[in-house]
This record gives C-alpha cells, structure tokens and sequence, in this order.
C-alpha cells in the first residue's frame, strides 16, 4: 500500500507542517511521491523542513501564514496554487496547547488556542472548500483532534473546547460536501511526544511518565506510526472513509473509560481473596 508512487500527482498542503507530528508527516508524504506545501508562523522551521525534502529530489514549498487571519490564509492558498497547483488534500495539523488550572486562564489565553485550533482550522477548511467546490476539484480533508474531543478533560478546556469543535466540523462536513466529491477524516493521537508537547504538555519528567504508564501498550506513539496512518486516510485506499476519527493511542483512552480498568493494579493476592469472597453464599 505505501508504495514510492502512493502520491504522484498529488498537492498536499500541511499546516504547521514545521516541527512534531506535521513535519513527521510531510516528510513521508513526500517519500510518497506527494508534492508537499506547509505554512506556519516560523519561516525557520518551514525552511528547514522544506530544504530536507528538496535534498531527497522532491518538491516542497513553504509560505509564512497565521491561520487565525483569513487575508493571511488567502495570500498563502494564492502562492502554492501559482507555485505548486491546486491542494488535492488539505492537512489541518497547526495547534497550540498548553497545561493549566482552569481558574488560571485569562480570556486571551482561552482566546489564543479557539484562535488557532478552531478558527484557523475552519478558515483553511472554508478558503480551500470554496475554491475546490468552485473549480469542481475533488479533495480529501485530514484533521488532527485528540481523544478528549469527545470526553473533554480537565487542564485543557480550551484546547477541549476547540477540538471538540473541530469534530463537529469534520463529521458535519463530511456529510454536507460529499456531494462534491470532498472527503472529510480525523486522527485522534495519544501521547506522541514532541519539542513543543514537551515543553507544554509534558514540563515535567513525572508528567510524561504518568502518561506513559496509562497506555496498556507500555509505551508513547513513533512518529512514523501516525505518519503512516495519516497516508493511508487520505489515499485513495481510504476512499470509503468519510467522517471517521481514528484513534491512535496504544489503548489509552479505552483504559481510561472502562468502569473498572483501574483494578490492573490489584495483586495476585487481592484477586485470591475477591474469588474466595464471591464464591461464599449469601
């Protein structure tokens, strides 16, 4: 399935397509055969990244944009449509997180993160729709949720909040622009630590350890395993899939939700004695 030719032909436009999971992606998706187009706040990054997919002999190109600008967002679709063709799949990566008490926030804070995370990801969604919808080009939407979208969690209610409405994107649009032939999918990732997670999310080792412990699997994610996964979704392979979100998380979020998963930490001997117990008549 991951053949070098997957995506010969193919434009695909990544937000914050830089750093983490973004640049893990673009990097494979132009070993792929994909004609790769990122934009993000850091034009360091985006340089970088851009110049390790040229060296392999593929095409990369880079535009420096702030999501939570539609003007910016237009001006960037602008250059990679004249630069690289029209987007065939649009990668909906670029978000901003950080840990914090939820009495602790300020509105610019809360601001900050619906700003990036569900604003940028409508604006991009809506700027490129139109014009794929306009131009009767077919089109595959990718969006990076997480698994609190639908439970929500405490420390993050903003990024929650945000999330949860970008599901509510992928799943109402999926149905609604079908029609034009544009598909609509999501990854919900676990703990796949990053520079930037780490930094926000994980500050601490105690943190990251106490995560680490809460997937069944023993471990956090590889980069190439969400990597991998986001190419299969928006390959023709996946063409049947339309509004799905797929969990990727070693099981962490099914441990988390079962009534009674916190009973793995009972001994042989606590075991013993609730078989004895049971088996007594009333």
């Amino acid at each position: 399935m991951f053949s070098k030719d997957l995506f010969n032909g193919k434009t695909i436009l990544i937000t914050g397509g830089g750093t983490g999971i973004g640049k893990a992606m673009a990097l494979n998706f132009a070993d792929l055969g994909a004609t790769i187009c990122m934009l993000g706040r850091r034009e360091s990054v985006l340089k970088e990244t851009c110049e390790i997919i040229r060296d392999k002999g593929k095409m990369a190109f880079y535009h420096t944009c702030d999501i939570r600008s539609p003007d910016e967002i237009s001006s960037s679709l602008d250059y990679f449509i004249e630069n690289a063709g029209m987007p065939d799949i649009l990668v909906n990566n670029a978000a901003g997180n950080f840990v914090s008490p939820t009495e602790a926030l300020s509105p610019h804070a809360v601001d900050a993160v619906l700003g990036i995370v569900l604003h940028g990801t409508i604006y991009m969604t809506l700027d490129l729709g139109k014009r794929w919808i306009k131009s009767s080009h077919k089109g595959v939407v990718l969006d990076i949720v997480t698994t609190y979208s639908w439970t929500g969690s405490a420390f993050v209610v903003p990024s929650a909040a945000a999330k949860a409405g970008v599901l509510a994107v992928v799943r109402s649009l999926a149905v609604e622009w079908a029609r034009y032939g544009i598909r609509h999918v999501a990854i919900a990732p676990g703990p796949f630590p990053t520079e930037a997670t780490r930094k926000n999310l994980f500050p601490i080792p105690e943190v990251e350890a106490m995560l680490s412990e809460r997937v069944p699997l023993g471990r956090v994610g590889k980069m190439e395993e969400i990597a991998n996964l986001a190419a299969f979704l928006v390959s023709d392979h996946a063409s049947f899939i339309n509004g799905e979100v797929v969990t990727i998380d070693g099981g962490e979020w099914l441990k988390g939700a079962g009534q009674f998963n916190g009973m793995l930490s009972l001994s042989e001997d606590q075991w013993k004695a609730i078989r004895e117990i049971s088996r007594k008549k009333g």
